[in-house]
């Protein structure tokens, strides 16, 4: 089969072309024929290893998929950390879902991880209440443009979304947020409350790290909610004073979407079951909608990484292996 490869750490230019013996699934794993793969902002820290996961070489790269089993059912799944750069992959049984009928193969990815990342972070980590101010960092991704429409349907009072340029504020606004301001505002903290009318914020999903984290915390209102979920500009944060937070009654939650594979629903089996079947739902129902952000070849790859990581780039990405 077909495949991308690494076999040293470092940036774009280490993902190769390669020829690789088809995977062969053990007990519990299904193997999958890859229509298409998802590309995301951590496959970028895969590749240079600085991934929450540590990776080991040789890595095909990839954690989302999208394709038929063996026995012809249409699936989404999240691989073990790796291997959905290739025309075949291998997914624990666990952690593939059967996508319906009306939803394509681009929103089925945007939802698995991206998807099910804005649903976790907002009924789980900051556990959104109606009426409530939220804020959405970098708007215009593929967590952003979910999370965004999620905040509204569940009755937000005003959704606030950061974007870096004109047009990708723009599409944050069509989405449904009430007001999109620039992600590198110099003051966050005051940028924010203007945005609010004046008033500090309740609700901040935030995956930009360095002053975009600290200054967003400065800005919640008493019992306001920061859930952190990535590290986009490479900065970490200032360390979390506990004393600040008694202060001001606020919260700060950290969220990886694994550890919803390990929590049970006693409907749905896992946490991420629970919610894949919700998002699923409203897409059905016309409530909920993908953004496509770009298609690449096999040969596009470095490319595709280059994009992801400038930044520059909105909505979901996918890889088709077939070219």
């Amino acid at each position: 089969m077909r495949a991308i490869q690494i076999t040293e750490f470092g940036g774009p230019e280490v993902l190769q072309q390669v020829e690789l013996p088809d995977p062969v699934p053990g007990d519990g794993e299904v193997l999958i024929n890859v229509s298409r793969a998802g590309l995301n902002y951590a496959d970028t820290h895969q590749a240079e290893n600085s991934y929450l996961a540590k990776m080991t070489l040789p890595l095909v790269p990839g954690g989302e998929v999208v394709g038929t089993t063996e026995d012809g059912r249409r699936v989404v799944a999240l691989t073990k950390n790796s291997g959905g750069y290739a025309e075949k992959a291998v997914a624990p049984a666990l952690t593939v879902f059967e996508v319906p009928d009306g939803v394509d193969d681009l929103t089925a990815l945007s939802l698995v991880v991206q998807g099910a990342t804005a649903w976790l972070l907002l009924r789980k980590s900051t556990h959104q209440e109606p009426g409530e101010s939220v804020v959405v960092h970098a708007a215009a991704g593929g967590v952003g443009t979910i999370a965004v429409q999620l905040a509204k349907l569940w009755g937000a009072g005003r959704v606030i979304a950061t974007a870096s340029s004109d047009d990708k504020r723009k599409l944050a606004l069509d989405l449904g947020a009430d007001v999109a301001i620039d992600s590198r505002a110099e003051d966050m903290t005051a940028a924010l409350i203007e945005a609010n009318g004046g008033r500090r914020v309740d609700v901040v999903l935030d995956m930009t790290g360095g002053a975009t984290t600290d200054q967003s915390l400065v800005a919640l209102a008493p019992f306001g909610r920061l859930a952190f979920y990535g590290m986009a500009s490479r900065e970490r944060p200032k360390p979390v004073d506990l004393g600040s937070l008694l202060v001001h009654s606020t919260t700060v939650a950290g969220m990886w979407l694994p550890h919803a594979l390990r929590v049970r629903d006693a409907e749905h089996g896992t946490l991420a079951h629970r919610a894949m079947a919700e998002l699923f739902q409203l897409v059905v129902d016309g409530k909920l909608k993908a953004v496509p952000g770009g298609e690449y070849g096999m040969g596009e790859i470095q490319q595709a990484h280059e994009d992801l990581r400038s930044r520059k780039t909105a909505g979901k990405l996918v890889l088709d292996p077939s070219r």
